[in-house]
């Protein structure tokens, strides 16, 4: 496996490798890697001859007042990971590699990115979207792999990649969760052994609400209701968000007639926690 911190290096890399036939697949994250983002890079092996993982913390997604700074890294351990689950080259770039002092062009995906996340993170999205086109144009990937936790971030992705026509498949992965139920997350770091068991209240949450829509209850309000008060039975958790949308567009709904996604952000303590699941009927 090799670490490479350079632009041209990679294409040169990724270049030979496409003169040999050989398929290439892409993991873009932002490191201190846990098993969920092995579980991408696993999939991808599984799929492609090759196999890419870019590892850069990328500053314009954070807000002002988000955990830019203190956002975990660990290249080594993470390099660990990477080489175990399958990945053949990490990309490690500077963010003096991937934006000049200059740079001044961005990728935003509207609609989308209206609600959710994108409500409650101002510039997030076009952050995130301006650095995986960037990432796309590097690493010019056959398929990219991205992990069920972020929905909004997925559907995002497939859209901008439809929109622009980037010639990428979009391949989404299912959440892995700690024996407990906790998503896993980078974040996770973050919290302390209190806090760690009230974060357990975000997937308790959710399971109320699948057995909810599995014993028929179809009103958003109802199953929102229900996420809510198990919610706020946690002192420790601070809700940001409870949404209940169509799956595709994102947007509200008032009543559950086709697949819809059931998103939750919720501070435990500081650290901003995520959850979701789909139910399909």
């Amino acid at each position: 496996m090799q670490i490479v911190n350079n632009i041209s290096d990679v294409r040169k890399i990724i270049k030979q490798w496409q003169r040999e036939g050989l398929s290439v697949g892409f993991v873009p994250t932002m490191g201190y890697l846990h098993e969920g983002h092995a579980s991408l890079i696993e999939a991808a092996n599984k799929e492609n001859a090759k196999v890419v993982v870019s590892i850069f913390v990328n500053p314009i997604q954070f807000g002002p007042k988000e955990d830019l700074d203190k956002y975990p890294r660990d290249l080594e351990r993470d390099s660990k990971i990477v080489e175990t689950s399958g990945g053949d080259l990490i990309f490690n770039p500077s963010p003096s590699e991937m934006y000049t002092e200059d740079f001044s062009s961005f990728v935003e995906v509207n609609s989308l990115t209206d609600g959710l996340c994108g409500a409650k993170r101002p510039g997030h999205f076009k952050g995130v979207c301006t650095v995986v086109t960037k990432l796309f144009n590097i690493v010019t990937p056959d398929k990219a792999y991205f992990g069920e936790k972020d929905a909004q971030q997925l559907a995002v992705i497939k859209k901008m990649v439809r929109d622009l026509n980037i010639p990428v498949e979009i391949i989404g992965c299912p959440i892995i969760r700690e024996n407990d139920g906790l998503a896993k997350s980078s974040r996770n770091v973050y919290l302390n052994s209190e806090e760690r068991a009230a974060a357990l209240v975000l997937s308790k949450s959710l399971e109320k609400a699948k057995e909810a829509l599995k014993s028929g209850e179809r009103s958003s309000e109802k199953i929102r209701d229900i996420i809510m008060g198990t919610l706020s039975s946690e002192p420790l958790a601070q809700i940001d968000y409870v949404e209940i949308v169509d799956s595709i567009s994102l947007t509200s709904i008032d009543y559950i007639e086709n697949s819809i996604l059931i998103a939750i952000a919720v501070f435990i303590g500081k650290t901003r926690l995520i959850d979701n699941f789909t139910f399909k009927l």
